[in-house]
């Protein structure tokens, strides 16, 4: 391969050349086209986390409730009764500062997918949100489709959207921060793990057909925002409440069936990441049949259908014989499958087209092989100082902070979303935090979302551990006791060494204010490169949040 189309196919996936080198070396060979564009997905910081992993390895993620943490598509909960809290936040950023109305709307479908495929029935929505000063036309026009985007996805599926947060600030002016929420519950006997574990079973693509929308999303995810940006909008995916919903009933109609082993979302990296990792989890192998594959476009090619992020889709992984009792629910929602593949013993993803080998890759190097980056970091020597406005005029300072978009009500962003489908909604939007009743018992459910980007910016080990505990005193004030946290790690590039620092230090407030708490964090995301349009990290970076602690009635302070 010539050395100037290696560094544009590189530049495509957002690999360096070290770790080109690297994928040499575990695979023996030049990888091809197919190959390349699978590590550059699933080797970006988005899915790989390669800068952040050692870092999020302080946190802690067991305790005595914990039933599942980090690893799995969200962490699960024990409440009590048998019943299980399953949840986990993640970012759409990026393509929400392309498509802000289709980039929100399928943020709240992923994190909905990742929910059900663990067994539980979604029961609230929560997001996260950071804007540029409104009196921008071009923030306005981000600002009015990302709430439209969360709002028509969550309505049209049936979930209530409880809470939330909104903050504005020139820091985000031009690339918004989009972080949507999802809770579920599920019994302990029902929850569900993303692992083909037993060579022989058969393995089906449910849902939407594969389309060319969302093609290298999971790389668009992990590099900076600059003037080319928009020209990604075809790695935007595009979403179909009514269809998610069809898909949810089925998932979890599915789960009552013994013969179903596995149920897998296809999120970012698409096929190419849910597949492998099945497969790795269970320590086995896939063979896929990539000609297998409906398609709603003509002409696409294998490069095209595994990297493609088109939404509405689930891997699921069945006994051979209940291939018949599985495709009767699909059939009982309209839902079309194909069978694509079979799980092996080899350790490998190995791709055919029309019975030609296309791809042949060790499941290890592909998933877990990533070269972990270590960027250096740097602290400001000095910590910024906050100069008080003089008080001459009181009453023109108190006019200035009624008007600030940052103290006005949220009202007319949350009126617009439907808060009371499925009718356990106790306090809604407007308050500490809402509260859910659960089904069938007498406990209730507390959520809240919360961060300050500005104490973080100050100082981003403490102000993060203020992001915590505000959240658990927001929880707290509802009567429940807080259990456990998911974050999403908002932050610029983290190559640049102010950044990393920044990131440093906040994971460590996070894990020692959750360590003071006793409370695990069991789920999370770090979206690498929430800079700015032109490749600089927001002048205000988004501490950890939102933080979100569901938590546990106390006796005599909540009856449903």
């Amino acid at each position: 391969m010539a050395i100037a189309t290696r560094r544009a196919q590189l530049e495509e996936v957002a690999l360096n050349e070290d770790e080109y080198r690297a994928i040499v070396r575990a695979i023996g060979r030049d990888p091809n086209d197919l190959e390349l564009g699978m590590f550059g997905a699933l080797w970006s910081e988005h899915c790989s986390y390669k800068t952040s992993k050692a870092l999020l390895r302080q946190l802690p993620t067991e305790g005595p409730d914990v039933l599942q943490g980090p690893g799995e598509n969200a962490g699960a909960v024990d409440i009590g009764d048998g019943l299980a809290v399953v949840f986990k936040i993640e970012s759409h950023n990026h393509p929400s500062a392309i498509e802000p109305y289709q980039g929100a709307a399928t943020g709240v479908g992923g994190i909905l997918r990742d929910v059900f495929a663990m067994g539980a029935r979604p029961i609230a929505i929560l997001d996260a949100l950071r804007f540029g000063p409104l009196d921008s036309g071009h923030n306005r026009h981000l600002f009015h489709g990302v709430v439209a985007g969360i709002g028509g996805y969550g309505n049209c599926f049936g979930c209530p959207t409880v809470g939330g947060e909104v903050h504005f600030d020139s820091g985000y002016a031009d690339n918004p921060i989009v972080n949507a929420m999802c809770v579920g519950l599920v019994a302990h006997d029902r929850l569900r793990r993303a692992s083909a574990d037993r060579a022989g079973d058969v393995v089906l693509l449910v849902g939407a057909d594969t389309g060319r929308d969302g093609i290298h999303g999971a790389t668009f995810a992990s590099v900076e925002m600059d003037e080319r940006s928009a020209e990604r909008r075809p790695a935007v995916q595009v979403g179909n409440p009514f269809l998610e919903k069809l898909l949810c009933e089925a998932c979890l109609r599915l789960n009552e069936l013994a013969g179903v082993t596995a149920i897998q979302d296809l999120g970012a990296a698409g096929l190419t990441s849910a597949a492998s990792e099945l497969a790795y989890r269970g320590r086995r192998g896939l063979d896929i049949e990539v000609d297998r594959i409906s398609r709603r476009e003509q002409g696409m090619t294998p490069y095209e259908v595994m990297l493609s992020e088109s939404q509405e889709r689930m891997l699921v992984v069945v006994r051979p014989d209940a291939e018949t009792a599985a495709r009767q629910v699909f059939d009982h929602f309209e839902l079309h499958a194909d069978r694509i593949g079979t799980v092996t013993g080899t350790g490998r993803i190995r791709i055919r087209d029309h019975g030609v080998s296309v791809a042949d890759i060790p499941l290890k190097a592909l998933v877990d092989g990533v070269p972990l980056r270590s960027p250096v970091a740097s602290f400001p020597d000095k910590q910024p100082t906050v100069v008080m406005p003089a008080v001459e005029e009181p009453e023109a300072i108190l006019l200035d902070l009624i008007a600030s978009p940052n103290l006005r009500s949220r009202r007319p962003i949350y009126r617009t979303y439907d808060h009371q489908v499925q009718d356990n909604t106790v306090f809604g939007p407007g308050f500490d935090a809402a509260l859910l009743r659960v089904p069938g018992t007498n406990k209730g459910l507390a959520l809240t979302t919360d961060g300050n980007p500005w104490y973080v910016t100050l100082d981003p080990y403490e102000g993060t551990k203020a992001a915590v505990a505000e959240a658990a005193r927001n929880i707290v004030c509802t009567g429940a006791r807080p259990i456990a946290v998911t974050n999403c790690l908002n932050f610029g590039n983290p190559e640049r060494p102010a950044i990393f620092g920044q990131l440093q230090e906040s994971i460590r407030g996070l894990a020692d204010a959750c360590r003071a708490l006793e409370l695990p964090v069991v789920s999370g995301e770090h979206p690498a490169d929430a800079g700015d349009r032109h490749g600089r990290p927001a002048r205000r970076p988004l501490p950890p949040m939102p933080v979100r602690i569901p938590g546990r009635r106390r006796p005599g302070l909540f009856a449903g």
